[in-house]
Order: C-alpha cells, then structure tokens, then sequence
C-alpha cells in the first residue's frame, strides 16, 4: 500500500502523498496481482501475510480482506497463518484496528518511532507520543501478544540518556517484539538536506554503538531476545514473515514497487527469480490492468547469488545459517567446505566475530554488531 498522508523527513521509500486515492481500483488491482502471481508460483501454502506500505492502516479494511481471500483462493491459507499489518498511531483507533482484525489480521506492527514530541517533530511524523502510547494500547487490547512497535536511534542531536529514557518508556508501554532501527540519512530526504547543509548534528558512530549497546543491554535484561540485528522478542513473539526473509524462504511481493523472490513453476521453471513490481502505482495499475501483474524486472539468481543472499540475510539472525538451509542451496559444497578452510572466515572466528560448529554459521554478538563490515571478506571467500 504505497500512500500516506505526509512523506516524513527520513523516508525514501516508494511512498505517494495524492489528494484522493481511488481504492476500489487498487483493491481490484492488488487481488488480481495476488491471484496471477500466485498462480505462477504455484505454491500450496501460505505461512504468512504482510500489509506494509506506505500506511496500510489507512487501506480500508475491506481491501485488506478481498486480498487475503484473493490469497486463501488461490493457495491454502492456514488459520495459524502470521497476517500483519503496518500501521501509523494516526490511523489506529480502536473500531477501526477491530475492523482489521475481523479482516483477518492478527498482527500488528505500528511505527511509533519515538516518545518525544521534539523528536517526533524533527522526524516529521503526524502523531504526538501521547497518541502513539493509545495507539499501542488499543492494539495491545485486540492483539495481545502479537503487537509490535518501531524505534529510530541516533537521531539528530540525540544523546545518549535521552535514548536511555526512550528506551525505558517503550518498555514501560511495548507488548512482546520491538524493532529498532538506527537512522540512516537517505539522499534527497529533507533530514539529510538538513545535516548536510549545517543545521543539524548527527551523533558520532561512537554514540552510535553506545546506544545500540544500550539498548541490546536493557531489552535482554528485560526478557527480551535478541534475534536479528534490528529485532527483539519475548515470550515467543517473533514474526515469523520476517524470519522467512532471512531464512531466504520464497515469498511474492505484490503492489507497487514491492520485491519478491519464487520460482515461477507456472512457466515451466526451476530457477528462483529476483522480481520487482512497477514503482509508480499509475503505471503500476495500467500493467496489472493490461497483464494481470506489473512485474517491472525479474532476474533469474545464479546459484552463487542464492547463496549470497543466504549468508548476507542469514547472519543477521541469532540463529545464523545453519548446515540443513545451506545444504538446500549447495547440496555439493557444505558450509564446513566453504568456510571451515584457512581463510577469512577462520580469521574472524579467531577475532572473536563469527562462529561455525554444528549449528552453522553464525555472528558472536560483538559481530552482529558489526555485521556490515564481516561481509565483504565472506562473500569474497565464497565467490572463491
């Protein structure tokens, strides 16, 4: 769902701000996409559904509906099935999160982003922390247990104890998972304009790792567990559509500019495919309406790009690439092969970052906090 109501000063993501929105001929377009792209896959079963945008919660929730019965139609769609929806606190009341819920969502992730009002101005979001704190509270009420909230850090100016006491209020508000992402300044954002023109500061990268350190610190202490860089569950709560992202499981993107990564068995194919849709919902609508889907680029993945993905996906999580996924990929060259030889992986084992033994592959904490910088050398011994 690529709309919102007001672009917010760090996102570059393929969203539109228009003053109508014809639904009806989006809705009609989503359920087609779904049902052609589903059809091409061929898959038999659905594990999980994701409404994320733009601002899904401002979809009605009959669109959210006539899509997920596109989907139950076309492949079997299990009760027990993950069905999450993004949503921004301004688009929560309560009737219309239960209007979602009869919809068929049983999940929710609201972009609370942070509880103070100076920051939430500077980021440009619509809500006030005070909104955001009912927003989670009303959802906590219809999904409990299963409602996530996102945090930004190192924020313009952001110190370290005023991400402290952030941290201590999402606590004192969050249900089970929360997501924290540190905030990367994107070309041709307004923030970026901002920090690169003067006017605004940007924390060092020592406060940087001081605050993610932080914030590993308070949430495992709370009962939290860490399980992929950016995210945090307890009691069991972690989404499992994301975790099938980084387990490099098939999934099809449907929308404007959304991405996906399946083997269109319906033309005769065994090869996994990169897909992404038409940006432009105009256009993106127009190929759907002419083609039955607006596939803009698909590349078929060499077995080197799979694996690629595998391990740049795979070790972002607690659980790393283990030995049995690897082997789906590579029944010929085994992890131990690849990366149990002299070489870099063994170097970084030795430093303390990377772990490989009977589980798999895998990033001690102190890498994970350092994912980005191990990479290179990985995929430079395994394209070797």
């Amino acid at each position: 769902w690529p709309y919102c109501r007001k672009r917010c000063s760090y996102c570059n993501f393929n969203t539109y701000v228009v003053p109508a929105v014809d639904e009806a001929a989006v809705r009609t377009c989503l359920v087609r996409e779904a049902r052609t792209l589903l059809r091409l896959s061929q898959v038999h079963s659905i594990t999980s559904v994701f409404f994320g945008g733009g601002t899904p919660s401002l979809a009605s929730p009959h669109t959210i509906a006539a899509v997920l019965e596109a989907v139950a139609e076309a492949a079997h769609l299990p009760t027990c099935a993950e069905v999450t929806l993004e949503a921004n606190p301004s688009s929560t009341d309560t009737a219309r999160l239960a209007s979602f819920r009869a919809a068929g969502v049983n999940r929710l992730s609201i972009g609370v982003q942070s509880l103070d009002d100076t920051e939430l101005g500077l980021l440009g979001r619509e809500h006030t922390a005070a909104e955001a704190q009912r927003a989670v509270e009303a959802a906590r009420g219809l999904f409990p247990g299963r409602t996530s909230i996102d945090l930004l850090f190192g924020l313009p100016g952001q110190s370290r104890d005023a991400w402290a006491q952030g941290l201590e209020a999402a606590l004192g508000l969050c249900d089970d998972h929360i997501s924290l992402y540190q905030l990367t300044l994107e070309r041709g954002t307004a923030l970026a304009a901002q920090v690169r023109g003067g006017t605004l500061p940007m924390p060092p990268q020592d406060l940087l790792a001081d605050m993610y350190q932080t914030a590993r610190t308070v949430l495992v202490a709370a009962g939290f567990r860490h399980y992929e860089v950016s995210n945090f569950a307890r009691k069991g709560a972690l989404s499992s559509h994301n975790l099938s992202y980084w387990r490099a499981d098939q999934y099809i993107g449907i929308g404007p500019g959304a991405h996906g990564r399946f083997v269109p068995r319906g033309e005769g194919s065994c090869s996994r495919e990169a897909r992404v849709q038409t940006l432009e919902p105009v256009a993106w609508m127009r190929e759907v309406q002419s083609q039955g889907h607006g596939t803009r680029s698909r590349v078929v993945l060499s077995p080197l790009e799979q694996l690629e993905e595998l391990l740049t996906l795979g070790l972002r999580t607690d659980e790393g690439v283990t030995h049995e996924r690897w082997g789906h990929f590579s029944p010929q060259l085994s992890l131990q092969a690849v990366f149990g030889v002299p070489g870099e992986a063994q170097a970084l084992q030795e430093q303390g970052w990377l772990l490989l033994d009977s589980g798999g592959l895998r990033c001690t904490w102190a890498g994970l906090a350092v994912l980005d910088s191990l990479l290179p050398d990985l995929l430079c011994q395994l394209q070797r």
